[in-house]
């Protein structure tokens, strides 16, 4: 059944300030201003947007502190100290992550040896194989396969097509979008002088507590020790991450970052779209590296990096501005005697 929320219940919930309106509407959504209804609520994160809100139909918006006093209109006015993350918090509310009963689809396979709490929905076609743990409140999306020995812990979501390959082992609240491969073969080989020799990669890959993994990502596994991925990590969708990478707790990701083998990351680091980092590297945490950005060395904490090859943002920046001017100043150089 939806969820409904009056205007009062709205305040008390983000423990804002109501300026305005009527405080028993009942909102039933958070929406766009744009796109508003008059029984939903909206946001307002920047005077970019004001005008939005004056032909709004939102019955209440969100606001900080620092904008209201600028702002008449029709709607309630939320005061709150960020609206974005009010936001987030309402979206929270009305979309509430669904609870496992226990269902078990009659095409999923579940080995006799698997230990899997009452609770745990399985969906169909999923594969449970010899040795598998699931803890209680865990859901598996159709179609998922979970690899011998692998130990899931509590209240995981693997949507459709999850992949989680040997003993691998997932801490608790872990999301994995569709199609994933969690623990596949490390990229190591030894050469002969006539092939590549393939070495066996026997580490595994450990997820820590609320890590999220993007759709089509593929995390390998260890080649002696193990791929950690530390509390609170989130990798957007199409990202590699190679073997015995270490990344620090709640570091973001988006999409098509590749990590290379051995390398570690620190903690709060963020890496923009298509970053490529090599191997054996140590990037510190803080750092913030833009999109397309090539990591060949080790960058230092708290750092703003961009570039290929990475450096500081500000000399990418000046450089940048340099090139541009590269065909007016080789004229000029053309022209000395």
């Amino acid at each position: 059944m939806p969820r409904t929320l009056c205007i009062e219940g709205v305040v008390a919930l983000l423990g804002g300030r109501l300026q305005g309106g009527n405080s028993k509407t009942v909102i039933v959504a958070v929406n766009t201003l744009k796109n508003a209804q008059r029984n939903e609520i909206s946001f307002l994160t920047s005077q970019r947007y004001k005008q939005d809100l004056f032909h709004s139909h939102a019955a209440a918006v969100l606001v900080s502190e620092s904008i209201v006093s600028d702002l008449e209109c029709d709607q309630a006015v939320i005061c709150v100290a960020d609206p974005y993350l009010a936001f987030a918090t309402l979206q929270r509310y009305f979309h509430p992550n669904l609870k496992s009963s226990g269902i078990r689809h009659a095409t999923a396979y579940i080995d006799e040896s698997a230990d899997i709490a009452d609770d745990v929905d399985i969906a169909a076609a999923c594969v449970i194989a010899a040795g598998v743990k699931i803890d209680s409140g865990t859901r598996l999306e159709a179609g998922c396969l979970i690899a011998e020995g692998v130990h899931i812990g509590h209240e995981c979501l693997l949507h459709a097509g999850v992949k989680i390959e040997y003993a691998c082992k997932l801490h608790n609240r872990v999301i994995i979008q569709a199609g994933a491969v969690i623990g596949s073969d490390g990229f190591g080989y030894a050469w002969t002088g006539q092939k590549h020799l393939k070495i066996p990669q026997v580490g595994c890959v450990v997820l820590h507590d609320d890590v999220e993994i993007g759709a089509n990502t593929c995390i390998d596994r260890g080649a002696l020790s193990d791929t950690v991925i530390q509390q609170g990590v989130k990798l957007d969708n199409l990202i590699q991450i190679g073997h015995n990478v270490d990344v620090g707790p709640l570091t973001v990701m988006a999409s098509q970052v590749g990590i290379s083998g051995s390398t570690t990351i620190g903690k709060g680091c963020q890496l923009g779209g298509q970053t490529g980092v090599a191997g054996h590297l140590t990037i510190g945490d803080g750092c913030q590296i833009a999109g397309q950005t090539g990591v060949i060395g080790d960058l230092e904490a708290g750092g703003v990096y961009a570039g290929m090859p990475a450096v500081p943002h500000r000399m990418w920046l000046k450089t940048s501005a340099l090139v541009m001017r590269l065909p007016e100043i080789w004229k000029k150089i053309k022209k000395i005697p």
